[in-house]
């Protein structure tokens, strides 16, 4: 299966705000994980944190208020969204993942990146996005959509979106 890099299509300010060195913290494997973990506080750690999965496939950790496109460094990414952890037998585990970023817009098809980047890091996870966001654009008047409930119509201007992700063109 082919994987695709999502380029940020997001507020162009927020693109700005990347510097050199900024991105967020990586976590290649268990050792990583457990160091990041241990430097955060207990409030820290009760909250989501900002993720992306980077285009080496490296999960990539940042406060919820960061935005992704600076968790990432700017590049594209194979995934993004928002996730929060628990500890689990002395093992660190996912609580709750979801693919909401709205710099990136990933289809819910990302998670194989992000399952096999938990993987590697070590960390528990679930089966899939425990939250799914579906985006679409909408090709009349090209405004980005979150489809609720199956419903594919643009809030917009009411018409029909497609079923296939077309956020950002191939």
């Amino acid at each position: 299966m082919r994987r695709w890099n999502y380029r940020y299509v997001g507020p162009a300010d927020l693109k700005t705000l990347v510097r050199p060195g900024g991105q967020g913290r990586s976590v290649r494997r268990p050792a990583d994980f457990g160091e990041w973990a241990s430097t955060r506080t207990v409030e820290e750690l009760a909250e989501p944190f900002t993720f992306v999965v980077d285009g080496d496939g490296v999960l990539r950790l940042a406060p919820r208020r960061s935005e992704h496109v600076v968790c990432a460094g700017g590049e594209a990414v194979l995934s993004a969204g928002e996730i929060s952890f628990r500890e689990e037998s002395g093992r660190w585990a996912v609580d709750e993942i979801s693919n909401q970023s709205t710099g990136y817009c990933p289809d819910v098809n990302s998670w194989s990146a992000v399952a096999e980047a938990l993987d590697q890091a070590g960390i528990v996870r679930p089966s899939s996005f425990t939250h799914e966001v579906v985006f679409r654009r909408c090709p009349a008047c090209q405004q980005l959509n979150i489809v609720r409930e199956e419903d594919f119509v643009c809030v917009f201007c009411d018409a029909v979106l497609p079923r296939e992700w077309n956020v950002d063109s191939p």
